[in-house]
């Protein structure tokens, strides 16, 4: 079975216990996808599954490669297309659905998207420095401080934390615990914040964890 599936981040809420306890959680529409194409070791290398996102809106700006390759498997051009891992004795074929019942409450999970951009940050908000002192006179408020000899070696190490363009990357947040799974609408609900703006599309695995 496919071990994951594509979605869309659709908001932030909370899930109150039996206890009384509040729960931060993540509504993440999951699936429906479809399989496109079956890639297996003896024509392609490795076995995989490649899925595209089902959604309401159909994508009208396919190119032409984009559009003759999901012609090949009789669907409708996507905007999403990803590929998953599937064993080489796996019955999934093309065309075949994955749904959103493939995971279960409790089930752990890790969640991939790209993190909310917020532009040209300092070291401070960026990296957590801690800044210097905010006394009467003091020149050094959040700044970065020394970040390298002079003598030797005469440059700037690599790798060295300094200002720059914060958010807008890859993140993956791994075992986060389901909470809930509505399989009429495609919906599940995680423990915790996933990363991405609302409506940001997201890949969701099966977690390693316990």
């Amino acid at each position: 079975m496919v071990e994951g599936l594509i979605g869309q981040k659709v908001a932030m809420t909370q899930v109150f216990n039996d206890d009384g306890s509040v729960t931060p959680a993540t509504v993440i529409k999951a699936g429906p996808c479809v399989v496109v194409q079956r890639k297996t070791k003896e024509k392609d290398g490795y076995s995989a599954a490649q899925m595209a996102l089902v959604e309401a809106k159909p994508h009208r700006k396919a190119n032409k490669p984009t559009a003759g390759h999901f012609k090949r498997a009789s669907l409708p051009p996507a905007r999403m297309l990803r590929e998953f891992p599937v064993a080489d004795d796996d019955a999934v074929k093309e065309g075949d659905s994955i749904l959103a019942t493939i995971f279960s409450k409790d089930d752990k999970v890790s969640v991939t998207g790209i993190s909310k951009g917020k532009g040209f940050a300092g070291v401070v908000k960026r990296h957590h420095f801690r800044g210097g002192a905010a006394a009467h006179g003091s020149m050094f408020h959040r700044a970065p401080g020394s970040i390298g000899s002079s003598a030797f070696p005469s440059r700037v190490l690599k790798g060295m934390r300094a200002a720059g363009h914060m958010g807008d990357r890859r993140v993956t947040v791994r075992n986060l615990r389901i909470l809930h799974v509505d399989p009429d609408n495609h919906v599940i609900v995680v423990k915790g914040a996933v990363p991405g703006r609302d409506g940001a599309y997201v890949l969701i695995r099966r977690g390693r964890g316990k």
